[in-house]
Order: C-alpha cells, then sequence, then structure tokens
C-alpha cells in the first residue's frame, strides 16, 4: 500500500501571518489564492520584491507594530493604535516618544522581568523537588 500524501495548503490570512506582513497590502494573486506550506518555505527561504519591500517599510501588522515598539498588541490598543503603521511612522512614534509609548515600554520591562522571575523560581522548585 502506498501513502498519498496531499499538499498542506493555508488561507492567505495565515500564510501573511507567518510572513509577519499585513495582508491587504500583500498583492492580489496572494491574497486571492492559496498558499501551500513548499509556497510559504520559499516565500521564507528567498522573498520576492514585494514581500521583501513591506517587511522593510510597512504597511506593519499589529504584532510587527508592537514588537518594533517595544509593547503588547494590547499596550498599542490602550495607546489608540488601531492601524498597521509604517516603518515611517514607527520611527516617527519613537522620535516623539509620547507618554502612552514611555508607559507601555516600562510596563513590558516589568512583565519580562516578572516572567525571567518565575521561570527561576519554577527551576528551583524542580531542582528542589529532584533532590528530595
Amino acid at each position: 500500500m502506498t501513502s498519498h500524501q496531499n499538499t498542506q495548503t493555508m488561507k492567505p490570512a495565515t500564510a501573511a501571518k507567518k510572513l509577519g506582513v499585513y495582508l491587504e497590502a500583500t498583492p492580489a494573486e496572494f491574497q486571492e489564492g492559496v498558499v501551500s506550506r513548499t509556497e510559504l518555505n520559499e516565500l521564507q527561504a528567498d522573498p520576492p520584491a514585494w514581500l521583501q519591500e513591506l517587511r522593510k517599510n510597512g504597511p506593519h501588522p499589529r504584532p510587527v507594530v508592537a514588537s518594533k515598539l517595544g509593547v503588547s498588541i494590547a499596550g498599542l490598543a490602550r495607546g489608540g493604535i488601531t492601524e498597521p503603521l509604517t516603518t515611517e511612522q514607527i520611527d516617527a512614534l519613537k522620535q516623539e516618544s509620547p507618554e502612552w509609548l514611555q508607559k507601555e515600554r516600562a510596563t513590558q520591562v516589568e512583565v519580562r522581568k516578572e516572567t525571567v522571575r518565575i521561570k527561576e523560581r519554577d527551576a528551583e522548585r524542580a531542582r528542589r523537588a529532584r533532590e528530595a
């Protein structure tokens, strides 16, 4: 018996998310088709000009905007940022450094510290449990 392997495909929205780009800014043929796992791997390994341009200049989806600003997605919303931003807009926000951005960045720093503290605490508990 031979097994027939189906090609794994995904919706354009899923592929755009995996590529870290804003779907509505991608070419129409990308938005209207389906993307196979092989095609996605090829796009990641050897991105075409449109993908390079989107990654460089945007518009960027919220997760990318949040990452570039050093805040959470919820922090973006609290700051009133609900639309995709271009790299130029992100850079302008960084230069402007509004109060909400400073506050959200400080919050992110505290969240990261707490995450590290909890991880270390759990590792210490696991070590003690092994020794007991």
